[in-house]
């Protein structure tokens, strides 16, 4: 049972590429402190939102695209020690390290997994992924992954290859953004994380229009969708 430490980033517009060579170089380091996957994602349909959305979530500038990023881990304490390791002082004589976007405007949490269909397709030229951050009430855990599993089935049913849901473990409290205000998290509530995995965007879109016009499958959520932040996402390393 996997384990998902998942963030958003504020990226430049104008860095996508220096974006993706830096995330392709951390990916080897990362899989060598225990991931099995690490996926960053470029934000390419995210909509604006009258309350939260991914934008406000990182105090995105107009020039910033959001980035989508998860990794796997096999269990919470590996995720723990390679975080750990990977926020340790560097040595004096390393070269000097510089990331290609805001870390303090960073969101991230770590998040026990609560429902998985399908089976992803790492490094398929055309994959396409929707992801969300949502709060929901901690007293409907159980309810929100049986709600998670039902409409999982539907969405795989649908087109899509992979559906996962977690539940937030470790959601840290940030100095000027976090996963927790992204969503106006109120008292009695926890984030709750649901990513999908399509094999195109032409998949997707009309997955969704389906989708959406099934009563049964648009029908009450767990959870105060009015805070939830989403938006669509093209992967731009898989590793």
């Amino acid at each position: 049972m996997v384990y998902i430490s998942a963030a958003v980033i504020a990226a430049p517009t104008a860095g996508r590429e220096p974006y993706a060579a830096f995330a392709r170089e951390m990916a080897p380091m990362i899989r060598g402190l225990g991931a099995l996957r690490v996926v960053d994602a470029w934000g390419d349909q995210v909509p604006p939102g009258k309350r939260t959305d991914m934008y406000r979530a990182v105090d995105s500038t107009p020039e910033e695209t959001p980035v989508f990023s998860w990794i796997e881990f096999p269990d919470a304490e590996t995720a723990a020690a390679c975080m750990e390791a990977m926020s340790a002082p560097p040595a004096e004589d390393a070269p000097p390290f510089e990331m290609p976007f805001d870390g303090q405007r960073m969101i991230f949490g770590g998040f026990e997994l609560l429902s998985e269909r399908g089976a992803g397709a790492p490094g398929a030229p055309e994959a396409y992924i929707d992801a969300a951050l949502f709060p929901v009430a901690t007293s409907a855990r159980e309810r929100y992954g049986a709600e998670a599993v039902r409409k999982s089935e539907a969405i795989i049913a649908a087109g899509a290859l992979r559906c996962l849901d977690g539940w937030g473990d470790h959601v840290p409290e940030g100095k000027r953004t976090d996963m927790r205000r992204a969503v106006a998290l109120e008292d009695g509530e926890s984030v709750a994380l649901g990513f999908i995995e399509w094999p195109s965007k032409a998949v997707r879109d009309a997955a969704w229009e389906k989708l959406m016009a099934d009563p049964e499958f648009s029908g009450e959520m767990v959870g105060d969708m009015s805070r939830a932040i989403f938006g669509g996402f093209a992967p731009l390393v898989d590793a």
